[in-house]
C-alpha cells in the first residue's frame, strides 16, 4: 500500500463535503415529526413550556447536554457559547440537561455560558427524542446531541437531529487535533489545576 499524499487527503475532503451536502438535502426532505410541548424547569424554579421558550421565533436549535458530569458535553457547550450571537440571529437557542435547574445554572454561570437553559428532569423529552437510551447495551443513559425544532400552527415539529461525539462537526477542536500524529486527549473542566480532570461521562455514553 502506497503512503498517502496531501493530494489524496484533499480528495477525501472533497468527497466528505459532497456527502455532507447530500446528507443535508436528505435531511430537509424528511417528513417533520411532531414533538410534545414539554413543560421544563428553568433556573430559579419557574416552569415554561417548550413552545414558550421559542420566544418570538418559529425555529429552535435544542441542545441535548448530558449535564455537568460530562467533560465532553461541557466542551461542546463551551464552543456553542462562542456562537450564541450568531445562532440566535437565526433561531431560538436552548440547552437542556437532566441536571436540576439550579445546579445547571450554577455550573453554567461558573463557565460563563450565555445561552438559555432548561432542565428536562422529570420529563420524557430526552427519551422521546432519542437522547436517553436506557436499554443500550454499550452506552446506556443520556446521549449528547442537537435537535432542530419548528413551531407551526399544528404544534411543534422536529425537522432534524444528530448526536454529538468526538471527531464530529460540532466542536472546532476535533479537526485541529486530527492533524496531529495522535489524538489521545480528553477534555478537562480546568487546565490550570489538579482539580481539572475530565473524561468519560458518569452516565455512560458514546463520548468516551
Amino acid at each position: 500500500m502506497t503512503t498517502p499524499t496531501h493530494d489524496d487527503v484533499m480528495a477525501i475532503e472533497h468527497e466528505i463535503m459532497a456527502l455532507k451536502a447530500k446528507r443535508d438535502g436528505m435531511r430537509r426532505s424528511i417528513v417533520p415529526e411532531p414533538v410534545e410541548d414539554y413543560r421544563l424547569t428553568l433556573p430559579g424554579g419557574a416552569q415554561a413550556t417548550l413552545s414558550e421558550l421559542f420566544g418570538d421565533r418559529d425555529e429552535m436549535i435544542l441542545i441535548h447536554n448530558m449535564g455537568r458530569g460530562c467533560s465532553y458535553c461541557t466542551l461542546w457547550a463551551d464552543g456553542i457559547n462562542g456562537l450564541v450571537d450568531h445562532l440566535q440571529d437565526r433561531a431560538a437557542l436552548l440547552l437542556t440537561s437532566p441536571d436540576p435547574a439550579d445546579e445547571m445554572h450554577a455550573f453554567a454561570s461558573g463557565r460563563g455560558w450565555r445561552f438559555p437553559l432548561a432542565s428536562v428532569e422529570g420529563t420524557t423529552l430526552a427519551h422521546d427524542l432519542g437522547f436517553y437510551k436506557a436499554d443500550d447495551e454499550e452506552y446506556p443513559g443520556y446521549w449528547p446531541g442537537a435537535s432542530a425544532l419548528a413551531k407551526t400552527e399544528a404544534g411543534i415539529v422536529r425537522t432534524g437531529w444528530t448526536f454529538f461525539g468526538p471527531g464530529d462537526d460540532f466542536c472546532a477542536i476535533w479537526p485541529l487535533l486530527a492533524m496531529l500524529p495522535e489524538r489521545e486527549w480528553q477534555p478537562k473542566y480546568d487546565y490550570t489545576s489538579a482539580g481539572g480532570s475530565g473524561g468519560a461521562c458518569g452516565d455512560g455514553c458514546g463520548c468516551s
